[in-house]
């Protein structure tokens, strides 16, 4: 199979396309022919060498959708789809032809999506609904406040919340007109001003009070202003940390006002959890209750080193590899 691979850390010239030896399935295993694969920004932080725990050499890539071609009899020829903190990182990932995952890891792929706009789903809708429903307990009739709603994780929030029954603040530097967040939030804050600024806006369109939850997408040069927008016992969720690893915190207004801090993290979820979870969403995408982003950029597996540079050099929206050979073998819609 042909596949892109990495056997040292750095920028997206040290990715190759590469022959190597078909994965066979084993006993409780599934091989995928993948159709299409998201490129997500954690996976040019994993070829960087900015992701703990990756075992070189590697097959990089975490989401995936395909067809089955390899396993127990009921799955083959069906079309799935995936992700998971350890493809990609500690066994081979998706941006090659074939992919080997545990059989548990298997999870059809909603009929209402083609394969690329199923490949877009899991990294972001996965952390969304781990955050947002098993971390913060949202809750209907709550306010959440989600920074960088623009973008693939804020997205995805931003339509969990609504399904949920909250209301919706989306705050990030664009608008997210033309992306599925727009008819999910009920208000938008533009993120041009400092902190204090920031959370006053979210206290105004709160009565004062300030947002139930605040899921930081963005984190790190956000962390001021989402502890600014909390509301008093509120929950703030971190998932990242963009420009800075570190943050400063007035610990007296942070017990005072009861703040919970929470982190979630995606990499925890292996293929097999973070199938489970993609089967809680899959009757909202069939529904077309949940949207993924727009695809903004395609390439086939042999541009793969292009399409690492493209999300490396700040291409926004989902960019998506895909196999040539299965697509003119007539496998994708």
């Amino acid at each position: 199979m042909r596949a892109l691979f990495f056997d040292r850390f750095g920028d997206p010239d040290v990715l190759r396309v590469v022959e190597r030896p078909d994965p066979v399935a084993g006993p409780d295993e599934a091989v995928v022919a993948v159709t299409a694969a998201s490129v997500n920004p954690s996976d040019v932080k994993n070829v960087a060498g900015r992701m703990e725990g990756t075992v070189l050499p590697r097959i990089p890539g975490r989401d995936f959708a395909g067809i089955v071609v390899d396993g127990p009899a009921d799955w083959i020829d069906a079309e799935v789809w995936g992700t998971g903190g350890d493809i990609g990182f500690t066994r081979d990932g998706s941006h090659a032809e074939l992919l080997l995952v545990p059989a548990a890891a298997l999870v059809r792929k909603p009929e209402r999506l083609g394969f690329a706009e199923a490949s877009v789903v899991g990294v972001n809708f996965v952390i969304g609904w781990l955050g947002a429903v098993e971390t913060a307990r949202l809750a209907a009739g709550e306010t959440i406040a989600v920074f960088g709603v623009s973008g693939g994780v804020g997205g995805a929030v931003a339509q969990i919340a609504r399904l949920l029954g909250a209301r919706v603040i989306g705050l990030d530097r664009t608008n997210p007109d033309r992306t599925p967040a727009a008819s999910a939030i009920d208000e938008f804050i533009a993120l041009d001003g400092d902190s204090e600024e920031i959370g006053g806006r979210v206290r105004r369109l709160t009565a004062g009070r300030g947002a139930d939850v605040v899921y930081d997408s963005v984190g790190g040069v956000t962390t001021a202003a989402a502890l600014a927008a909390v509301a008093p016992r509120g929950r703030i969720v971190v998932i990242s940390a963009v420009g800075t690893r570190t943050a400063t915190i007035d610990l007296i207004d942070f017990y005072h006002n009861e703040t919970r801090l929470l982190g979630a993290d995606s990499r925890k979820l292996d293929v097999v959890e973070s199938a489970r979870r993609l089967a809680y969403l899959n009757p909202h995408f069939e529904s077309g209750a949940f949207r993924p982003l727009p695809i903004t950029r395609a390439y086939d597996l042999e541009q793969g080193g292009e399409a690492y540079r493209a999300l490396a050099d700040g291409t926004r929206g989902r960019v998506v590899l895909q196999n040539s050979t299965f697509h003119r073998s007539g496998g994708s819609r």
